[in-house]
């Protein structure tokens, strides 16, 4: 008999069972797996205690007569997941399996976006407050949403412009906002600016500073990660050469939201927050749900430094990303739910 969806074995030989006994042990697996009766009430219906329902149940499981099977899409690696979700103290993993052939040096995987859209259809609640970073998952995730509670969406970073990417965190939120049938704040600004005087008077700004005035109520957020190198971080990509060097020195590993990391997860550089728009990395710790889309080999690591951070609650990502994090050994990974900044610890 079959009750479901993952081959689940004892390690037992089947042993032969008498007829009565068979159709007996049967039925009562058919009333518990299929039409969900508890055992006081199959007891009931069989008039035997719940003790006997409950040794019918193990030995219909033992001698073969009942197998689980749990099934889920192919795409997804649900013993990863579990592991990373309990690894990094995560409320959600999903770990989708990396495209084959996809070069080590290759961006997110498409798929990632996908996922995550059907992640954050759970997640999303009827008025929430929904904030979305700039990233390309990010967009690839807005283009597949096909439901959504109502609620507001908020950008809650500036735009990378770099040819046709400058409207991709406008259109997203967008995009989310009219799946939902709720408001939408988009900002029209760059994320990096020259410096802090001309950040500063963007914030001003009407739209932007409305946009901002809903950090503080953003209840889900979705945010995508970056390693310190070209074309993986778009903060990287804008700013100098003098001033990538700079950042390095310092020992950036990763970056999320123009907020650079260490290895560790501690965050450094901070005085680039200054000529970023950008949700502040302690608004965001007080969200109380921060998913993050990124995978690959090449961010791997970048992936593990955030995560350490503890400002993430939830990860989309792909099993070429999870197998570095789950093999990486030290420094320990710090629970993501305590939500404490290392920096302060």
């Amino acid at each position: 008999m079959s009750t479901g969806e993952a081959d689940v074995t004892t390690g037992r030989s089947p042993v032969r069972m008498g007829p009565a006994e068979m159709v007996q042990a049967a039925a009562m697996a058919r009333r518990f797996y299929l039409e969900g009766k508890s055992k006081i009430q199959i007891a009931e219906e069989f008039g035997v205690s719940r003790f006997k329902v409950a040794r019918v149940l193990e030995s219909a499981l033992e001698r073969d007569l009942v197998r689980i099977e749990i099934r889920v899409p192919a795409e997804l690696d649900a013993e990863r997941s579990d592991a990373l979700r309990a690894r990094y103290g995560l409320r959600n993993a999903v770990v989708v399996e990396s495209p084959d052939g996809q070069a080590s040096d290759a961006p997110d995987p498409e798929n990632l976006g996908a996922v995550a859209a059907g992640l954050l259809s759970e997640l999303v609640t009827e008025g929430d407050v929904l904030g979305l970073a700039w990233g390309r998952s990010i967009i690839t995730m807005a283009n597949a949403l096909d439901r959504l509670p109502p609620c507001t969406v908020v950008q809650l970073t500036g735009v990378y412009d770099a040819g046709t990417a400058e409207r991709g965190s406008v259109e997203a939120v967008r995009r989310a906002a009219a799946v939902s049938g709720g408001e939408a704040h988009p900002m029209y600004a760059p994320m990096v600016l020259p410096d802090a005087a001309t950040a500063a008077a963007l914030r001003k700004q009407t739209g932007i500073a409305a946009a901002m005035g809903y950090f503080d109520k953003v209840t889900v957020a979705v945010v995508s990660i970056g390693s310190w190198e070209p074309r993986v971080s778009t903060v990287y990509d804008a700013l100098s050469d003098a001033e990538r060097k700079h950042y390095a020195d310092l020992g950036v590993a990763a970056e999320m939201s123009s907020h650079l990391f260490d290895a560790d997860g501690r965050r450094v550089g901070r005085d680039l927050r200054e000529r970023c728009i950008t949700v502040d990395a302690d608004r965001l710790r007080r969200v109380p749900e921060v998913v993050a889309i990124a995978g690959g080999m090449r961010k791997a690591p970048a992936v593990g430094a955030v995560l350490r951070s503890g400002l993430v609650t939830s990860l989309v990502t792909d099993t070429a990303a999870a197998d570095h994090l789950l093999n990486r050994q030290s420094p320990g990974p710090r629970p993501a739910l305590e939500r404490v900044d290392p920096g302060e610890a």
